[in-house]
């Protein structure tokens, strides 16, 4: 009994000993496999993911919702077709230094600026921000350009930044107004097209005669000479853009 209880022993710590050495030969197989599959299962996940956040953003660029930030917005229809000042609308060439094609975010205001240009008609600084694509001496621009007889020249989208004025040009639109001498005090035409201009870029964007500010109260230049140096006069002007405001 007791050499039969040896034998059965030896048996089953053999058998013991030759399964061990089996599963310890398929395991590598086995977790190899199960890796494989768990990397299949996260890349699967991953391409799903990418997919839909493609999907997502296609449609946001489509349908522009209300609720996206920074959104550009423009009113339109017959309302604002009515009293839209007379523009001439002369685009410069999209270029690094004068157009750079970039679009703007959600406009929250209107500066004025002057040409710093004694007698220079609106075309005449409309073809120099054009020149700047062949001379590349600097970068400047603007939205607009108000002549000494009141002309009004688009030279830049009212939805792409134009290099007018600083940190502000990616939130505002710009206007360049020319004066007949060094005081750079606007004539009488050039100042009624600012009003109307202003006030109906207002009411375009929803803004009003606070969301008009000068050159200066971005970075502190002397621009509009004449309104930096007669703060009454600026109020002044304001005041009129708001009553013009409130005549639309």
């Amino acid at each position: 009994m007791k050499k039969t209880k040896k034998k059965i022993h030896r048996k089953m710590t053999n058998t013991q000993k030759s399964t061990s050495g089996q599963m310890r030969h398929s395991n590598p197989k086995r977790h190899g496999s199960r890796k494989w599959r768990r990397i299949q299962r996260y890349f699967g996940i991953g391409l799903i993911v990418l997919v839909v956040l493609l999907l997502i953003l296609l449609l946001i660029k489509l349908f522009k919702p209300e609720w996206l930030p920074g959104r550009h917005e423009e009113q339109a229809g017959e309302k604002f077709e009515a009293i839209e000042p007379e523009i001439d609308v002369e685009l410069l060439t999209v270029n690094p230094y004068s157009r750079p094609g970039q679009p703007t975010s959600k406009i929250t205001g209107i500066v004025v600026h002057y040409t710093a240009n004694p007698g220079a008609s609106a075309i005449d600084n409309r073809n120099y921000f054009e020149g700047l694509k062949d001379t590349h001496t600097t970068q400047a621009s603007s939205n607009f350009i108000i002549g000494l007889e009141g002309e009004i020249i688009q030279c830049v989208p009212t939805w792409e930044v134009a290099y007018a004025s600083n940190e502000r040009n990616i939130d505002t639109i710009s206007i360049e107004c020319c004066h007949p001498d060094e005081s750079g005090k606007f004539n009488d035409d050039t100042y009624r097209s600012m009003v109307q201009l202003c006030a109906w870029l207002c009411m375009k964007f929803e803004l009003n005669e606070e969301n008009v500010i000068r050159h200066h109260d971005v970075t502190g230049k002397i621009c509009p000479k004449y309104f930096v140096e007669n703060e009454e006069a600026w109020k002044k002007f304001k005041k009129d853009v708001g009553a013009t405001l409130a005549d639309f």
